[in-house]
């Protein structure tokens, strides 16, 4: 054998052993790790002398994915408990659908789960595209036995007094109507209001009042490849709402690249997230 040919092979051995090494920890190691991550967000909607809110945003589940099943899901209210959060948003998607290597975990197993989760302001969340394919009606009532609050186009206040604000919640922008005005209607205009929905496409359209929008539903796009970057992300704004914190005309959003998986077992570059959001005035 050549000089010329042992290099080759030697070559070819290597990009092999790369290749079984990534494959490995996109869809062995990464998807099965847990990261809690902290966001700071000024936002001129929080009002001056108001003191931050500490949020914990918990989306696209997928509880039964691979990697992600019930031990993943008290890990995750242990964890989420233990970082003190103020106030906890669910932004959908439970349940998962032909996920490869994962299998199907009912609603109600994962909503007793999640009964678990503590916060001075408690509990509230949205639904989104899986759990409607699935029966939203029956994933909502499974939450609000559990003491999760689930709002579609509309908001209830939160704490009292001087420290009270709104936390509104739309319908799933894939399978829902969905309706700003009516979901801020019962928010008096001097008082500061989050708005939840699962997909981050409604943004363009959330108005100045709101002090903080929170989604989910874009997994980050699961892989993220240096230079490449993000090959899939389920919005029509592609990019631009992908993951983390957007600034737009002063306007704040917050996409959580969520924990669970879809379609296929995988993430690479974007771990699944506890994400923890402070909200602070920018004034």
């Amino acid at each position: 054998m050549t000089r010329r040919a042992r290099g080759g092979l030697a070559l070819a051995a290597i990009a092999s052993l790369v290749g079984a090494a990534l494959l490995a920890w996109t869809v062995i190691v990464e998807p099965g790790r847990l990261v809690v991550r902290e966001t700071r967000v000024l936002s001129p909607g929080w009002p001056a002398g108001r003191a931050p809110l500490r949020i914990a945003v918990l989306t696209d589940l997928h509880v039964g994915s691979f990697r992600n099943g019930l031990d993943r899901l008290d890990e995750i209210v242990a964890r989420t408990n233990a970082a003190k959060p103020d106030l906890v948003v669910v932004l959908g998607d439970l349940v998962i659908h032909d996920v490869l290597l994962g299998r199907f975990v009912d609603p109600e197993t994962t909503a007793a789960r999640l009964g678990g989760l503590r916060a001075p302001y408690g509990v509230v969340g949205v639904l989104g595209n899986h759990d409607w394919w699935l029966d939203g009606e029956r994933v909502r009532a499974d939450l609000e036995r559990a003491g999760i609050r689930v709002l579609e186009n509309d908001a209830i206040p939160v704490a009292e007094g001087p420290r009270r604000f709104w936390v509104a919640g739309l319908g799933d922008l894939w399978t829902r109507p969905v309706s700003i005005p009516r979901a801020l209607a019962p928010v008096p205009a001097d008082e500061p209001v989050l708005l939840l929905t699962h997909s981050p496409d409604v943004f363009p359209d959330v108005p100045p009042r709101v002090a903080l929008t929170l989604a989910g539903h874009t997994h980050g796009g699961q892989v993220a490849l240096p230079v490449v970057g993000r090959l899939v992300v389920p919005s029509r704004y592609g990019q631009r709402y992908a993951q983390g914190l957007v600034i737009e005309d002063g306007r704040a959003l917050f996409v959580s690249p969520g924990i669970g998986t879809s379609l296929l077992p995988v993430r690479f570059g974007v771990p699944p997230e506890i994400s923890m959001v402070t909200l602070v005035t920018d004034r």
